[in-house]
């Protein structure tokens, strides 16, 4: 393969609301945001078309609005939304640090600071060369960000749904709690559904299993990972 060809023209990566916390319980991390936007640049200096979903726990998460009285809906909606605030804290990173031109779509209008999501649009932009961030889920409650990204990455026909997450991968248990938990290089989507090793929930296992989209679950914080990823070397976990 050519070193500088990539594997994957095409990917979603997933980032949780807690990486732009960096190293606090809450908020967003401006060392963060320089970090990742440099990581994305190396990508897209390879011309990787780059789609993002970015979660909000950093910010709330609408399971935890049950526990001050707010109804599960109305608690994931407040989630979407802090998603749009991380969107774009990203946004305004990658074209102040990377100089990259970058999209916002929303799943839930709000013109004003995001363009509303449609699937034509969010292609045509990768196509132009912007990075297309995806914010407020999938603009429905009782749905995960894990299912947006698997939704978003089948919308756009991505080659590769990228998790990026604070260890190297998938293991038999969580390996911050149990240093001796093993690492599993390679399984399938069927065997981590039926094993219930928690890649992702099993709404977004099933429809990356049923559109064959590959689940790359990888370190993010190890600056080089994202670019290792696209260029086909092994790396982190993949679920295929």
């Amino acid at each position: 393969m050519d070193a500088e060809k990539p594997e994957y023209q095409r990917v979603l990566i997933k980032l949780s609301g807690e990486a732009f916390a960096g190293d606090e319980d809450y908020g967003i991390s401006p060392d963060f945001l320089e970090y990742i936007s440099r990581e994305i640049k190396s990508l897209y200096q390879h011309g990787v078309q780059i789609a993002i979903v970015i979660g909000g726990g950093n910010i709330f998460r609408g399971v935890e609005g049950l526990e001050i009285g707010i109804d599960r809906a109305t608690g994931d909606y407040m989630g979407m939304l802090a998603t749009v605030i991380n969107a774009l804290a990203l946004q305004s990173a990658l074209e102040r640090v990377a100089q990259i031109p970058t999209r916002v779509l929303s799943a839930i209008e709000m013109r004003q600071v995001a363009e509303p999501y449609i699937r034509r649009r969010a292609i045509r932009h990768l196509e132009k060369g912007r990075v297309v961030i995806f914010a407020a889920g999938t603009g429905n409650p009782f749905f995960s960000t894990d299912t947006a990204s698997a939704l978003r990455a089948a919308e756009i026909s991505a080659q590769l749904l990228i998790k990026a997450t604070k260890v190297d991968g998938i293991y038999t248990e969580d390996p911050l709690k149990n240093p001796k938990a093993e690492f599993i290089e390679e399984i399938t989507y069927l065997e981590a559904i039926t094993r219930d090793i928690r890649v992702m929930d099993h709404t977004a296992m099933t429809m990356c299993m049923e559109n064959k989209i590959p689940i790359l679950v990888l370190n993010i914080k190890k600056p080089g990972n994202l670019l290792k990823a696209v260029m086909g070397q092994k790396v982190g976990s993949l679920v295929k």
